[in-house]
């Protein structure tokens, strides 16, 4: 069933696959700090195997984008949150979090998690916080060019 939401300025959100432009979306993330080595093949494998949302402006033209990899039942890690750079400022992206979250939430999951370098903001305004207990997370990431931590603020 396709979750479809109006917006503030005559945008809407929608989690149709169909409506997609996959074009733009790649190029949003190659100029992203956290995908620009991400190529057009990674991306329709991520597509396929998450929950994608797109926002179109009353044209229907996309103008912002995430996906959500998600169990549907217990977990769900929001990911590649873009806004186009013409809708910032706007308050597009919390509306876009906060409506997503809460369609999730109303289909069972409970627990969100994201990474952001500096974003934060946007985030806590829809709940989202420093994780509750960072001790217990740990993870295996294969790239080979990993993150420097010191490249994020701390907090």
């Amino acid at each position: 069933m396709t979750f479809t939401l109006a917006g503030p300025d005559g945008v809407e959100l929608s989690d149709e696959v169909s409506r997609l432009d996959v074009d733009q979306i790649h190029a949003w993330l190659k100029a992203s700090y956290w995908a620009h080595d991400r190529d057009r093949e990674t991306l329709d494998r991520a597509l396929a195997n998450s929950r994608p949302y797109g926002v179109y402006a009353p044209d229907g033209s996309q103008i912002a984008f995430t996906r959500a990899v998600t169990d549907l039942a217990a977990f769900c890690w929001i990911a590649d949150v873009v806004v186009d750079d013409a809708w910032r400022g706007r308050g597009l992206g919390t509306w876009m979090m906060g409506a997503i979250t809460d369609h999730l939430r109303g289909l069972g999951v409970p627990r969100f998690v994201l990474a952001t370098r500096d974003a934060h903001g946007v985030y806590e305004k829809v709940g989202f916080g420093p994780l509750r207990v960072p001790v217990t997370w740990m993870e295996i990431d294969t790239r080979a060019t990993r993150p420097n931590p010191d490249d994020f603020a701390t907090r």
